[in-house]
């Protein structure tokens, strides 16, 4: 199984936790299915900053340029970039419902090429993130991952 492939199966079990124990008359209106494609590149030392950019599409047919941020804190350090990086959307109703910050949490040790894959959440939201790419990073940091729309 390759790394890429073994973000996407933990993200789709925290995926499923998170959808198991969720309002169920929220998720049954939420019928908009969304993804986004993203990079992202950033550095720690003790605070945590990545930027980015990407392109959210829905099963509508709407699509959004976006703007990624993540800033948090923790005991970090390290510089890394992902590249051709993947999120999935749960309990969308609209496009807009997926602008805003997500918490995060991570707990990271990776070195050269690397996969990560996490659950954020913001409000009913949820957002499955999985990517690969390469850098140096150590540590455990806690934050916000916010996406915005891109100018």
């Amino acid at each position: 199984m390759t790394a890429i492939n073994k973000g996407f199966a933990a993200a789709g079990l925290a995926l499923a936790i998170a959808a198991a124990t969720a309002p169920s008359a929220q998720a049954a209106d939420a019928q908009l299915d969304c993804t986004m494609r993203f990079s992202l590149t950033g550095w720690s030392a003790i605070y945590k900053h990545a930027e980015g950019s990407g392109v959210v599409t829905c099963e509508n047919g709407e699509s959004m340029k976006v703007k990624i941020s993540a800033k948090g804190g923790g005991l970090t350090v390290g510089k890394s970039h992902i590249d051709d990086g993947k999120g999935e959307f749960t309990d969308v109703h609209k496009m807009s419902d997926i602008l805003g910050t997500y918490a995060q949490g991570e707990a990271t040790a990776a070195a050269g090429k690397s996969a990560t894959a996490q659950v954020l959440t913001k409000g009913t939201v949820s957002l499955a993130l999985a990517g690969t790419g390469e850098g140096v990073d150590l540590g455990i940091s806690f934050g916000g991952f916010t996406i915005s729309k891109a100018d």
